[in-house]
C-alpha cells in the first residue's frame, strides 16, 4: 500500500514554479561592472522558459551535459534552472582551473554546449580548439564573438517563445548538476547531484536550525556558483 498525499517527484521544476506562483514581484539583483541589473521572478521565469526552449532547439536532450563558465549573475542563474528543467545536466565549470584541467573536465563530461561570460573569452580561446564534444558556444552577452563562433545569448533567447512547456521530470533521481573536484590526486573527479538532492538541500538551508530563510529576507550568495554547486545549492534556495 502506498500513500498518495503529495505524490510527486522532487525536482528543480517545483522550486521554479513556486517562485513564479508565490513571489512573482520579488526582485533578483545582480551587481555588474556597469551598475545593478534588476528584474522580478516573473521576468526571470519567462526568460528561463525561453532559455529552455533554446536548449531543446540546440538539440540538448535529457541526460546531456551543458557547461557554464561564468561568474555569479542573473544569466548564470537562468541556466541553473533551465538546464535541469529540461532533464539535462548543469555542469558548472571552475574558472580558476588551469587550461589543461579545463580541457580535460569539459571533454570528460562530454559537454554538448558551453555558455561563457564575455570577460572569460580570452581563456575560452585557449581551450576551445581542444574540445571534442562541444557543438555550440554561447557568450552570455548581447553581442556574439566571431573568433569563437560564439552566438549571443540575448539574441538567441529573444527569438524563443514565452509559452514553452517544460517537459515533466518523472524521476527525481535523475542527474541535475555536475561538479568536478580538484581536491584529489590525479585529474579532477566528477560529482553528480540529483533533482532530489538539490530539492532537499534547498529545503534544509531554509530550515530554522540552518539559515532560517523566509521570503522577507535578502540573501547575498558570495560563494561562486561554480564551487560545490554554489555551496550545496544556495542559489536554488
Amino acid at each position: 500500500m502506498h500513500g498518495l498525499m503529495m505524490d510527486t517527484q522532487l525536482s528543480v521544476q517545483l522550486i521554479l514554479e513556486r517562485a513564479k506562483q508565490f513571489f512573482p514581484k520579488k526582485e533578483i539583483v545582480t551587481r555588474q561592472a556597469n551598475g545593478n541589473h534588476r528584474y522580478t521572478y516573473a521576468d526571470f521565469y519567462q526568460r528561463v522558459l525561453r532559455l529552455a526552449s533554446l536548449l531543446q532547439q540546440l538539440g540538448i536532450k535529457p541526460g546531456d551535459r551543458v557547461g557554464t563558465f561564468a561568474w555569479n549573475n542573473y544569466r548564470h542563474l537562468e541556466l541553473y534552472f533551465a538546464i535541469p528543467c529540461i532533464g539535462a545536466v548543469l555542469h558548472t565549470i571552475n574558472i580558476r582551473l588551469v587550461v589543461d584541467q579545463l580541457t580535460y573536465i569539459i571533454n570528460h563530461a562530454e559537454d554538448q554546449a558551453l555558455f561563457f561570460d564575455p570577460s572569460l573569452a580570452p581563456l575560452v580561446k585557449q581551450f576551445a580548439p581542444h574540445l571534442e564534444t562541444v557543438k555550440n558556444f554561447i557568450v552570455m552577452d548581447e553581442n556574439p564573438i566571431e573568433e569563437l563562433n560564439a552566438q549571443s545569448y540575448e539574441k538567441l533567447i529573444s527569438e524563443q517563445p514565452t509559452d514553452f512547456v517544460l517537459p515533466k521530470i518523472t524521476d527525481e533521481n535523475m542527474a541535475a548538476g555536475l561538479c568536478y573536484t580538484s581536491g584529489t590526486t590525479g585529474h579532477p573527479k566528477g560529482v553528480l547531484y540529483s533533482h532530489r538532492s538539490i530539492y532537499l538541500h534547498s529545503m534544509a538551508i531554509c530550515m530554522a536550525d540552518m539559515m532560517g530563510l523566509c521570503e522577507r529576507d535578502r540573501t547575498f550568495p558570495v560563494v561562486p556558483m561554480f564551487h560545490a554547486f554554489s555551496r550545496s545549492n544556495a542559489s536554488f534556495s
